[in-house]
């Protein structure tokens, strides 16, 4: 038997996904305007500069001697080097070919999870995922290839590369939300990533912007406050609450929102093979979701006969 799903949980982690499937499309539209490290440092500074206004708020946090470590770890996952590799690989091929490759995300964690966390997942979450897979692969074969993809192969699996890092942040986050709030961990990951890419700005090939350029900018604004500060804690909240394996499954719906607003923002279009694609990874999503409940403990209704009593031989 079923339980209700952790509906603030769900909802954080759905909208998390929206945020971060229009990621794509907006990193596409800045970094060919102002260069991937740029764009990258740039949302990271702008987010930094956000978190700082609560600093105040992480007085409270339970930090233990060595926590340093998992807590670099995760930052450097993600946002550092997944980052780098996204930023690197929409440089080759189309935003909706890289928002595929997270389809595979969720089946990378699932294992990962298994062996780290050991987490077992339901029977019908695996279902969910052989459809999801299904329909990315069914999604992918139905795809227009994007014009602005000069190396799709380079591009493709630099963006491998970077669900790599993603499976490193997911299980991490997963083992500090136990002890930090999502807002910490937050934080934490936008101040790593600032001093990580701020020498990168002065290695050579990367141009200094020169222009002002307003989509670009509402790209970075974007990028920094609705996808690294807002996206990321919302997952961090989300996976707080529930399995590692379980909450990765909503990362197959990225595709389909790339796809969605690179139809609506950048004009293009989808087969009708696509929508039913779309379809059935929805579907899998919320199939996917459901925690089973524990059984019942049976009452143990023995009935202890009590020993009779002796009869007396002896008579009053």
């Amino acid at each position: 038997m079923l339980q209700g799903v952790d509906r603030p949980a769900t909802a954080a982690l759905f909208l998390a996904t929206v945020l971060w499937g229009g990621s794509f499309i907006a990193m596409k539209l800045a970094i060919g305007v102002y260069g991937p490290i740029v764009v990258v440092f740039a949302r990271m500074a702008l987010a930094s500069l956000c978190l700082l206004l609560l600093v105040g708020r992480f007085k409270s946090e339970r930090y233990r001697s060595g926590d340093w470590k998992p807590l670099l770890f995760m930052a450097l996952c993600e946002p550092c080097f997944y980052l780098l590799f996204e930023a690197m690989a929409l440089t080759y091929t189309s935003a909706s070919q890289v928002g595929m490759i997270v389809a595979i995300l969720p089946m990378m964690v699932a294992v990962a999870a298994r062996f780290v966390l050991n987490e077992r997942l339901p029977v019908r979450t695996w279902i969910g995922f052989a459809l999801a897979i299904l329909g990315v692969v069914w999604l992918t074969i139905h795809s227009v290839s994007d014009e602005h993809a000069p190396n799709p192969l380079l591009g493709n699996f630099l963006g491998f590369l970077a669900m790599c890092c993603a499976v490193g942040y997911i299980i991490t986050v997963k083992i500090l939300c136990d002890r930090f709030s999502p807002l910490f961990l937050t934080a934490v990951q936008a101040f790593v990533a600032c001093i990580f890419f701020l020498p990168l700005l002065f290695l050579p090939g990367t141009t200094m912007p020169d222009t002002f350029h307003l989509g670009a900018v509402i790209a970075i604004l974007y990028l920094g406050i609705g996808v690294t500060l807002g996206a990321y804690w919302l997952y961090n909240f989300g996976i707080s609450r529930i399995p590692a394996g379980q909450a990765s499954i909503f990362l197959n719906l990225i595709p389909v929102i790339t796809l969605f607003l690179g139809w609506l923002i950048l004009g293009e279009r989808l087969t009708p093979m696509q929508y039913v694609a779309c379809a059935v990874i929805v579907f899998a999503v919320f199939l996917s979701q459901g925690r089973r409940r524990a059984r019942p403990r049976a009452i143990d209704i023995t009935i202890h006969r009590v020993p009779k009593a002796r009869k007396s031989t002896r008579y009053s």
